[in-house]
């Protein structure tokens, strides 16, 4: 699984070794002519976090992403998600409904299913969020998470699903996933933001940040006429 060599935009509260460290990550460039893989936000995350598999916290995030850009039935949406921790998290929520997965066995629970994402997206029109366990298999939907937010502080403008993703990220091992209905997907760690993720660009970049090139042509007719290009080849690559 490839990931995205940057998860949209940093925090403004981000140190300055950590912003300059992204910015040579993001400049780097691998061999074959690929964007260079860039792990270290999410392995370093992972790495705090016993047991959350980076392909794990990915696949939350790619969901994420497609809740926030696409919406369900005409209308933005936002849900939450706790990725990590799973015990400890459902012992500092509550269901808001009886929990429509509960009772189903965890093979057709776990999120890189095809029918699971679907379902996922279904579900994120019901308040509350869900409970992701360390190895990939949603465990409940429609949760109140009621930990205490005492002494957490966030910019002003996020409501109450980032206070709440905030609280249980800081009384439990999980990490949150927050998708805003202003179509922002922010990631939380101890009770604060450390990703805010911008969706056009997640996608941008997980197929490959050069999604177009200047044809041998239009490089031809810039070089003679000393103008912009005037064809762009498609060099989008291709993924199953």
């Amino acid at each position: 699984m490839t990931l995205p060599s940057s998860l949209g935009k940093m925090p403004a509260a981000m140190s300055n070794a950590t912003r300059d460290e992204a910015e040579d990550e993001t400049e780097n460039s691998a061999t074959d002519g690929q964007p260079a893989v860039r792990r270290t936000t999410l392995e370093s995350i992972c790495a705090k976090r016993a047991g959350i598999a980076p392909d794990v916290l990915e696949s939350v995030l790619t969901l994420a992403v497609q809740i926030a850009r696409e919406g369900r039935e005409g209308q933005k949406i936002g849900t939450i998600f706790t990725v990590g921790g799973a015990e400890a998290v459902l012992a500092h929520s509550r269901p808001l409904i009886l929990d429509p997965l509960r009772g189903h066995p965890d093979d057709v629970k776990v999120l890189g299913g095809a029918d699971m994402r679907e379902t996922v997206k279904e579900l994120a029109l019901l308040d509350g969020g869900f409970v992701v366990s360390n190895e990939g298999v949603v465990q409940s939907a429609a949760r109140y998470f009621d930990a205490s937010s005492e002494g957490i502080e966030l910019p002003l403008g996020l409501g109450s699903r980032h206070m709440a993703a905030a609280a249980v990220t800081r009384h439990t091992p999980a990490v949150g996933v927050v998708v805003s209905e202003s179509s922002v997907v922010r990631l939380f760690e101890s009770g604060e933001i450390v990703s805010e993720i911008i969706p056009e660009l997640w996608m941008l970049h997980r197929h490959g940040t050069e999604l177009f090139r200047e044809s041998d042509a239009a490089k031809q007719v810039r070089e003679e006429k000393g103008g912009p290009a005037l064809v762009l080849e498609n060099r989008s690559p291709a993924r199953s």
